[in-house]
């Protein structure tokens, strides 16, 4: 029998876990921790991730600096807003939602938030320090999907775990991360020759390719653990890049689309920016 993995309980437990220690924080004289988010441009999609952001955020007693820019905004009115938000020193953590319209250069912009502010983990010196196992703040994705490997009780260290997309935001990361926790990890993707065989592999299976229904029982061993990273909006509703119903009764457990990695992402943005409230105050 196939487990469904609940991301949204071990999402509220996270969520719950980091407002009882924000008031902590807050109780024992500490500044409240806050994050701005910075919305360019009038796409629903944007605007709609930007609002739970900004609710969870109020919901765990956190401090909400929003800017909301135009659809005409320019690279330097954009980079000027980063640029003031970097050194307001109640601003905790900077989140730049993407993408971004058409002709503003998204890395560039990226690259304004300081490091101790990067609560999405993009920018080159988060990278480095993650590369590194230094200290810093982690794409909240990836470190979703470490958490929910954690809450089931997924044995990491002497796994292999298989990648399937090299993306900045979720792949590459998530295969640095794993790495990090002692799991031996062969990155994939769409491009494969004979994917499959190198799926069938994996203890855990992480896919975030962008493809819907990529995998089916045919990439999986018989109980492994399948994370579905991928959500895409189709006639029949939300599917991920996994045919989950297909794998009921081999992978041994699987997180749903929806309810599986995306609530997860919410809460882990939560943690880092109480993370980065925390560096914040020991370097001053």
């Amino acid at each position: 029998m196939t487990t469904t993995i609940d991301g949204r309980k071990i999402a509220r437990d996270i969520r719950s876990r980091t407002a009882g220690e924000v008031a902590a924080a807050v109780a024992a004289g500490r500044s409240v921790p806050g994050l701005a988010t910075v919305l360019v441009g009038d796409d629903p999609a944007s605007a709609v991730y930007v609002a739970s952001k900004r609710r969870a955020i109020r919901e765990a007693g956190m401090r909400d600096f929003h800017r909301t820019l135009p659809q005409q905004a320019t690279q330097d009115e954009v980079a000027a807003v980063i640029d003031e938000l970097a050194a307001d020193p109640d601003v905790s953590g900077i989140l730049l939602q993407l993408p971004l319209p058409a002709g503003l250069d998204s890395a560039a912009l990226i690259s304004r938030i300081p490091v101790s502010k990067d609560v999405d983990g993009l920018t080159t010196s988060s990278a480095g320090l993650l590369a590194r196992g230094e200290y810093g703040l982690r794409p909240c994705t990836p470190s979703g999907v470490i958490e929910l490997l954690d809450a089931e009780g997924v044995t990491i260290k002497g796994s292999h775990a298989v990648v399937v997309g090299r993306s900045e935001l979720v792949g590459r990361p998530m295969a640095q991360l794993l790495l990090q926790r002692d799991a031996t990890v062969t990155i994939a993707h769409r491009h494969t020759t004979d994917l499959a065989a190198v799926t069938r592999a994996a203890d855990i299976l992480v896919v975030a390719a962008g493809v819907p229904g990529l995998i089916g029982p045919e990439h999986v061993k018989p109980g492994a653990t399948i994370i579905d990273v991928g959500i895409h909006r189709t006639p029949s509703g939300l599917t991920g890049d996994v045919r989950a119903d297909e794998l009921d009764g081999s992978a041994g457990r699987i997180t749903p689309v929806p309810g599986g990695v995306g609530p997860m992402t919410i809460a882990m943005l939560m943690a880092n920016t109480l993370r980065a409230a925390e560096w914040a105050q020991r370097s001053a």
